[in-house]
């Protein structure tokens, strides 16, 4: 394996050398030399290519020599290990036993079982963790990481103690905490969990080189920097091909991990979707319909809060991933790319941090009025493809452009003689602003999407009536410059 990595540095060079020889050694003169500099600008591009690539031949050698060395090491302890918990092993087994795939699921091709997975210590004192098979568990169901995202709360094991006793396996939901800000306190009350999850911690906890202008605004350059390190962690490292990102202030429903469980073949079989979203960004009580905590819904805003991702994505951010602010990066058109995520009508995740980077920012204006769903749907059992676009579009705009056209006024006093779903039109950013203000709706929109917005129109129920707050039927796309 050596030797292979080995003889793939040594022709990356050759091939440099020789591409430089015939450029810089063998100029044409005169005419040609626009030509020349052009040609040497490509040059110069595959330079810095074959560069990287010599990087990453070089860490895949050093993960492969310590993948082997690992996984002699872990041969050798694994016999004197403990007997595994027999309740742990009735539980697991009893989960097997009644797992239904969901319809969309059984549909799956094994597209995963390409992505081998390197096995890598992320801290020499860390426990070994045999991560050879991450991708699926033997009944074909998805394995997929639960990545906690921690810093300086030692509130953390509050987020902790629900995931572990709603995760209906730990082989099918393993749960790496990453902590920075190296709060020895928040370490200690992680280190309590021991197998239970796998505790990683950043070792980068350098000043960051901010502009002056945004130095009140650090805590958004850390994080960043954290998240990027903490993805790396997961997706190359560990090798899991998808992860649900949790921030350590959060609660979630019983049917977390059901409701991501039952749209994981959304997921990875619509090319249109790039993220799944246990999130209502305009979920308050009043604007939801509690008796329909099964409904799912697209959406052209990332919403985040609890999240999906999978390894293709990631890797397709991580090159360009900004030095702060990264989730109004997400939401920029260069990213999203007219890709939409799922979330729910009521939330499945909920916050209880109040204080926090964004010192309590939109809290108690709207954060902590935020319904947490109660009630388990059996997702995997239902089938959601009318969430795939080609079919979700046609029925979405034909449900909000068919329907009844009311004022704010009218819908406030219930004197609305049609049934079914109205619409209140919007034609100006302020128009927007002014109803959803009246509504209590979010009224600020990210790179011109409104917060649970598609296609223009934000879906909510209101006085026992689901509603639509939608442009014109001839939208034609998203203005940047209304944020």
């Amino acid at each position: 394996m050596r030797n292979r990595s080995v003889t793939l540095i040594f022709v990356s060079l050759v091939l440099w050398a020789v591409v430089t020889y015939f450029i810089f050694l063998d100029q044409p003169v005169g005419k040609d030399q626009d030509k020349v500099d052009k040609l040497s600008n490509q040059i110069s591009r595959l330079e810095k290519k074959v560069k990287q690539q010599i990087i990453i031949n070089q860490e895949l050698l050093e993960g492969l020599n310590e993948n082997k060395r690992r996984k002699k090491q872990y041969e050798k302890s694994s016999a004197a290990q403990l007997p595994i918990d027999e309740t742990e092993k009735d539980k697991y087994k009893k989960h097997e036993n009644n797992n239904v795939k969901s319809i969309l699921l059984k549909k799956i091709e094994d597209s995963n079982a390409r992505n081998k997975p390197t096995h890598d210590t992320i801290l020499p004192d860390e426990p070994v963790h045999d991560v050879t098979s991450v991708q699926k568990l033997p009944d074909g169901s998805p394995v997929i990481a639960i990545l906690v995202v921690s810093c300086n709360r030692i509130t953390v094991e509050r987020c902790l103690d629900q995931l572990i006793k709603l995760r209906p396996s730990k082989e099918q939901f393993p749960i790496v905490v990453s902590q920075d800000c190296d709060h020895r306190q928040t370490a200690d009350v992680i280190a309590r969990y021991g197998n239970q999850l796998l505790h990683i911690k950043q070792p980068d906890q350098s000043d960051i080189d901010i502009p002056p202008k945004e130095k009140k605004f650090r805590g958004y350059f850390k994080i960043a920097r954290h998240y990027k390190w903490a993805l790396n962690q997961v997706f190359v490292k560990l090798g899991y091909n998808t992860a649900i990102i949790v921030e350590d202030d959060l609660d979630v429903a019983p049917d977390f991990y059901e409701y991501f469980l039952g749209t994981y073949p959304l997921l990875v079989n619509d090319s249109s979707l790039w993220c799944v979203s246990a999130w209502n960004d305009n979920g308050k009580a009043n604007l939801v319909d509690e008796h329909a905590p099964h409904l799912l819904y697209r959406t052209d805003f990332f919403p985040g809060l609890g999240w999906m991702l999978t390894r293709d994505l990631w890797l397709e951010l991580a090159p360009k991933w900004p030095k702060s602010y990264w989730d109004d990066w997400v939401r920029q058109p260069e990213q999203r790319k007219n890709r939409a995520c799922i979330r729910p009508e009521i939330s499945r995740t909920r916050t209880f941090g109040k204080l926090g980077v964004s010192n309590g920012l939109f809290f108690e204006k709207h954060l902590k009025y935020i319904k947490l769903n109660e009630q388990f749907v059996p997702f995997t059992k239902m089938n959601l493809s009318y969430l795939l676009k080609d079919n979700y579009d046609i029925a979405f705009v034909n449900d909000v452009y068919q329907s009844t056209v009311v004022s704010y006024s009218e819908l406030k006093s219930g004197n609305i003689v049609a049934p079914g779903p109205v619409r209140i039109p919007y034609y100006t950013r302020q128009s927007f602003k002014n109803t959803s203000k009246l509504l209590g709706l979010m009224d600020d929109f990210r790179s011109g999407v409104p917060r649970s917005g598609y296609r223009g129109v934000v879906t909510f129920f209101y006085n026992g009536r689901r509603v639509h707050l939608a442009p014109s039927a001839n939208w034609s796309g998203y203005d940047i410059t209304w944020s």
